[in-house]
């Protein structure tokens, strides 16, 4: 009997897959820590990629500022520390290879790790180098037509009441401002894009197809390489009385007056001290000229620095030289002025402006009449203010040396 059971148990299978079981056991642990270790690296292959990233846009924003990029890019990995590297992370600006390589305004980081994980080790398996690498660039990025200076925590540019402002290209604001441009009143703002290095906060006044661009890049003047002024030889004050007529000649001037009616000869005029004033009845009108507010006095005294008084109800037709060191300028407030003026911008149904008004240290405010024709004008200034009815765009002919200025903004490029 006891041979018979021996027998019978030699020859039943039903034990055979749990002996299999058991001597594939440790394949299947094996091969579920491989994958296991394999998830491991996949994700640290993603952290690494996420720093390198991160690190390459950290230096082309402290490129952007004037700012060194490694020590940003390296105080940035040093942040994040999502894996620890095996080498020396490589920070170049600009890059020695890619697309962007020998470009001052690109950064490339190269990150590597190398870590080994029980499973793999244990069966003899050696732990891959992991590599990211990313370049990131500052790069043109919008185009602009009006632009405030403004960089504390006071909104750049405001605009209320009931005015209608179609740019037909971008504003952008320095301002760190949490809601840095305000659309209030009953105001309507169609611009593409609407950029700060502060907040912005969305608005049923912004018409649909205005995107806005909170915490962007701070924007550079677009008119740095205009000379101080230096005006000199000025004669008095140039008048033009209620119901009289006149020509002027460029030159250097003690300030306008303007209520009858003025023709600007093309050319530079210096306004020395007082201010460019035209009237509500006045009729102004001028081709390539170029009018530069400011003061013999300006170093001393800047508070003396011409500003612009243009008055509401006033016929104004003017567009500015088309060639020079002023070409597309109309008129440009000395940028030693102080911080305490608002230049006015204001006209009938029957003006048109053609060129920059750029006062860098003043706001200007702008209050156009429904009808005015502004179909080429910048505006670079302290801070802007629209009301009224204003209609902006920025399609400005050929060869008039007016035009919108491009922006910057960082953005992974590699």
């Amino acid at each position: 009997m006891g041979r018979g059971m021996i027998w019978r148990l030699l020859r039943d299978k039903s034990g055979n897959m749990l002996m299999l079981a058991g001597a594939s056991l440790p394949v299947l642990m094996g091969a579920a820590g491989l994958a296991t270790d394999t998830v491991q690296w996949t994700l640290w292959k993603r952290q690494l990629q996420r720093e390198a990233d991160s690190a390459a846009l950290a230096g082309a924003y402290a490129v952007a500022q004037n700012y060194s990029a490694s020590d940003s890019a390296t105080a940035d990995i040093g942040r994040l520390s999502l894996i620890t590297l095996s080498q020396t992370p490589v920070i170049e600006n600009a890059p020695t290879t890619g697309s962007y390589a020998g470009n001052n305004k690109a950064v490339r980081v190269v990150l590597q790790a190398t870590q080994a994980l029980p499973f793999s080790k244990l069966l003899g398996i050696t732990a891959p180098v992991l590599t990211a690498e990313a370049t990131a660039a500052v790069v043109q990025g919008g185009t602009y037509c009006a632009w405030a200076s403004e960089s504390t925590t006071t909104a750049g540019i405001v605009m209320q009441g009931n005015a209608t402002v179609d740019l037909g290209c971008g504003m952008i604001t320095n301002s760190r401002a949490a809601n840095a441009v305000t659309a209030g009143g009953s105001s309507s703002i169609l611009a593409t894009p609407v950029a700060a290095v502060g907040g912005l906060q969305t608005s049923s006044n912004y018409a649909s197809g205005t995107t806005l661009q909170p915490y962007s890049l701070p924007q550079s003047d677009p008119y740095a390489a205009l000379p101080t002024p230096s005006p000199t030889g000025c004669g008095g004050k140039f008048s033009v009385n209620s119901n009289n007529s006149a020509t002027v000649s460029p030159g250097c001037y003690k300030g306008f007056d303007i209520k009858g009616t003025l023709t600007m000869a093309p050319g530079i005029y210096y306004v020395d001290g007082s201010s460019f004033s035209v009237g509500a009845q006045a009729v102004l009108s001028g081709t390539g000229v170029t009018i530069i507010l400011t003061s013999s006095n300006a170093a001393t005294t800047p508070s003396q620095i011409a500003t612009l008084d243009m008055n509401g109800g006033a016929t104004v037709n003017l567009s500015a030289t088309t060639s020079g060191t002023y070409a597309g300028i109309l008129f440009y407030q000395d940028r030693r002025a102080l911080d305490s003026g608002i230049n006015k911008v204001n006209g009938n149904a029957s003006s048109s402006f053609q060129g920059a008004f750029y006062t860098l240290s003043q706001e200007l405010q702008f209050s156009g009449t429904s009808g005015m024709t502004t179909d080429c004008i910048q505006i670079a200034s302290r801070r802007i203010t629209f009301i009224g009815n204003s209609s902006i765009t920025n399609n400005c002919p050929p060869g008039s040396g007016a035009g919108g200025f491009t922006g910057t903004r960082v953005r992974l490029v590699g």
